[in-house]
């Protein structure tokens, strides 16, 4: 019986390794630990995280706000590239500033890694990222969970998501309730491409064109890789510096589908933004792949954020207020547009547009 047991299958013959799982969370108990907010109850290791809610005690009617997202395929230039502790940038970016548009503090995250094989310091670097967004975002990573699946995954892929989890008093509520004709627009920069659009990038500069992620891009002062795994930018300390300092009606996260359909998700009927494309010219990327791909500007502009990671409807007595708070957060700002009344050109149309050319 013995020798047959000894001969039988195992976990690690079928490609699961416990013991390297269980490196890699050894390495990253560090990365997490910078994130823990005084509300954090316990350390990394248990079931599940565990948050303190008695800190709801001094709202009068708190609303819990969750998002979920991952990075997109983004995560197979970071393989090819063999760099991995910005993903989990990104990965926090994409989660945190979903929650922050409706005026909510990130609290916490949780991730999920899903890899073909573990290799614990890649792991580790991962959550390194995961963990340096949380710190940027000011909420904690209060657990994860790390899968090996061998045989739907290559040794070398993986993939990534999170959840994340935040507060906002009911009266304080961001978004299309509070906005009026009349309101004025505000565009805040974008790192880059942020984590979207990643499938049209690569199609058009990585296989149509046949360029390498080392080719050296003079237009970006860097190669074509490091371009495109520039971190995406975390906005919700300077969302929530704006909330609390001036009057804010709405935000916009800027991510898949552009800038306009993005806008038009926080305003209400009967109101229409119309952004000037005159206002801004975008970075040197969102060009080289319109040019290499020989794309109309209406097909880009609803895949790629064009340079604008965020967007603040704001009353026009607020404006010298809000940029001057961005300012003091070396967070670049412009005014984009305007709200108006939906009739005439606008009658019909989306609750957002673009005009103009782009300067």
């Amino acid at each position: 019986m013995s020798d047959q047991q000894s001969s039988g299958a195992t976990y690690a013959a079928a490609g699961v390794s416990i013991e390297a799982g269980d490196l890699a969370v050894e390495l990253m108990k560090e990365w997490v630990g910078k994130t823990t907010r005084p509300e954090v109850v316990g350390g990394l290791g248990g079931f599940a995280g565990l948050f303190d809610a008695s800190a709801f005690k001094r709202y009068e009617r708190p609303l819990l706000a969750t998002a979920t997202d991952g990075v997109g395929t983004k995560v197979a230039l970071a393989a090819a590239m063999d760099k991995h502790d910005t993903i989990g940038h990104d990965l926090v970016g994409m989660v945190v500033d979903d929650l922050v548009v409706c005026g909510a503090e990130p609290l916490f995250m949780t991730d999920y890694i899903c890899v073909g094989k573990v290799h614990p310091e890649r792991v580790a670097q991962i959550v390194k990222g995961i963990a340096e967004g949380c710190v940027l975002a000011g909420c904690s990573l209060v657990g994860g969970e790390t899968a090996e699946h061998p045989g739907l995954l290559g040794p070398n892929e993986y993939d990534v998501a999170g959840a994340g989890t935040g507060v906002v008093e009911a009266d304080a509520l961001l978004g299309a309730h509070r906005v009026r004709a009349g309101d004025v627009v505000i565009a805040m920069a974008a790192s880059g491409l942020h984590s979207n659009g990643y499938s049209l990038v690569r199609h058009v500069l990585l296989k149509e064109a046949g360029w390498q992620l080392d080719r050296e891009v003079p237009e970006f002062g860097r190669t074509l890789g490091e371009e495109l795994l520039e971190p995406t930018r975390i906005y919700s300390l300077d969302c929530l510096a704006l909330a609390r300092a001036t009057e804010i009606h709405a935000f916009s996260h800027v991510t898949g589908g552009g800038l306009a359909a993005n806008l038009a998700r926080v305003i209400p009927e009967g109101l229409h933004a119309r952004l000037d494309r005159g206002t801004w010219t975008p970075m040197p990327v969102f060009q080289t792949v319109a040019e290499v791909g020989k794309m109309q500007t209406l097909e880009i502009e609803k895949t790629l954020n064009m340079g604008i990671g965020m967007v603040a409807v704001v009353p026009p007595e607020s404006v010298d207020a809000v940029m001057a708070v961005l300012e003091d957060r070396d967070v670049e700002s412009w005014l984009l547009g305007d709200i108006v009344a939906r009739e005439g050109e606008y009658a019909t149309a989306e609750g957002a547009s673009l005009y103009g050319e782009y300067a």
